[in-house]
């Protein structure tokens, strides 16, 4: 178990973890949070070496790719950095990739009866749209009160008295990110849980993928 109390906020700048290896050579992670070693819900920044080839496998309760560089491949197709991939329950492929990629990974999360599978180029401008005050967001997924999406928040950005119900996630992905607890540089993972009161904003540009309304409804 790892990160698996989710009525806790919860930060970690994934260049501070190291690599630790996984069943397949020449694939490297660093969990986020899990709740098993090898099965169950996961979250992980995950690292294919030039050549590297994952073996085939299932998605028993759905994956969640997002490409952060280089190539990550199945016998599909090809998904460059900046690629976001749903492969819902039922599904199966074998990953690989040419010239070495990471990625942000999460398994075993996907809502009961959601069945979408989705590639989106998110480096595509043609589908970003102007959200709250100025910034620009491109919304990636809608689900049952899930919501996925990339933000683009612009330097001097600031809001008050940001929540959300069933929490938020967040992968800073360029820039930083600031609230009155701490600045978030690139590579920091955030996840506040239900109705976590803060104010965010951004001293330079800063690119965002944002996840909400996917964390267990606190009972009692």
């Amino acid at each position: 178990m790892l990160n698996m109390q989710f009525d806790r906020r919860v930060i970690i700048n994934a260049n501070d973890l190291a690599w630790q290896p996984s069943p397949m050579d020449g694939v490297l992670r660093k969990p986020l949070a899990r709740e098993e070693e090898e099965r169950g819900h996961a979250t992980s920044i995950v690292k294919y070496a030039p050549k590297s080839v994952f073996k085939h496998h299932e998605h028993p309760l759905g994956e969640e790719i997002l490409v952060l560089d280089g190539v990550f491949s199945d016998e599909f197709g090809d998904y460059p950095a900046g690629t976001y991939i749903r492969n819902p329950a039922g599904t199966s492929h074998t990953p690989f990739s040419h010239v070495g990629c990471t990625l942000l990974v999460k398994l075993h999360q996907f809502s009961a009866n959601d069945h979408h599978q989705i590639r989106i180029d998110t480096r595509d401008d043609k589908h970003w749209i102007d959200g709250q005050g100025r910034l620009r967001m491109l919304l990636l997924h809608e689900f049952n009160g899930e919501q996925v999406a990339m933000i683009r928040w612009p330097a001097g950005q600031h809001f008050f008295s940001i929540s959300h119900f069933c929490g938020e996630e967040i992968l800073v992905l360029s820039g930083e990110y600031r609230d009155e607890y701490g600045k978030y540089p690139a590579g920091t993972w955030l996840r506040n849980p239900h109705m976590f009161e803060y104010n965010p904003f951004a001293e330079e540009d800063t690119l965002l993928w944002v996840k909400v309304g996917h964390l267990p409804y606190p009972v009692g």
